[in-house]
């Protein structure tokens, strides 16, 4: 029998993260310690209305980035002043989970975020208050899996890390754990 694949952040998580987190918070059972329940990587191109193919190469992109095809967004509601109808085609977004989750958060935070042009950190003030992170980026041109002579627009994205931390101070302390770079403050 083939054996598993088994992501490096996850292997660190069960051996090294859980059992420090266990005692720092004293829980009474390593199940009870916060873990990672998915990754969504979401697009938004308003461009994308009047150009499908910008749509496209973003939702190409998007699966080289990621390693998963993604979905294309539509708008729930018509807005008059944006010339948008309800339906129409506005972004693009992959939901991540297992495996995946573990190599995409491994190759942010060890490749793609020392790669940003003036990087001192990420921000300490964007957790949600329930023990979610969310981090946008302004170009995707930070990812060593993108073709600088493809690209035909350059864009940016929101990243949100999605935990069973019932708080941000746990959730803090499960992202620095596999070494997130926080701001100093």
């Amino acid at each position: 029998m083939a054996e598993r694949y088994m992501p490096r952040l996850f292997s660190v998580y069960t051996e090294k993260i859980v059992p420090v987190m266990t005692r720092e918070f004293s829980y009474k059972n390593v199940m009870q310690s916060p873990r990672l329940v998915k990754i969504v990587v979401n697009v938004g191109m308003g461009e994308g209305v009047q150009d499908i193919k910008l749509l496209d190469s973003a939702l190409d992109e998007l699966a080289a980035i990621t390693g998963q095809r993604g979905v294309i967004t539509r708008a729930r509601k018509s807005i008059a002043a944006f010339k948008l109808r309800k339906g129409m085609p506005i972004g693009c977004r992959v939901t991540l989970r297992r495996e995946r989750m573990y190599d995409f958060l491994d190759r942010l935070i060890n490749f793609t975020l020392p790669r940003v042009r003036d990087f001192r950190g990420v921000s300490t003030k964007s957790f949600d208050g329930r023990g979610n992170y969310s981090l946008g980026l302004t170009e995707q041109l930070v990812f060593p899996e993108i073709d600088y002579d493809k690209v035909q627009k350059v864009h940016g994205m929101g990243i949100s890390i999605v935990t069973t931390a019932k708080t941000d101070e746990e959730c803090r302390v499960l992202l620095e754990s596999f070494s997130m770079p926080f701001k100093k403050e």
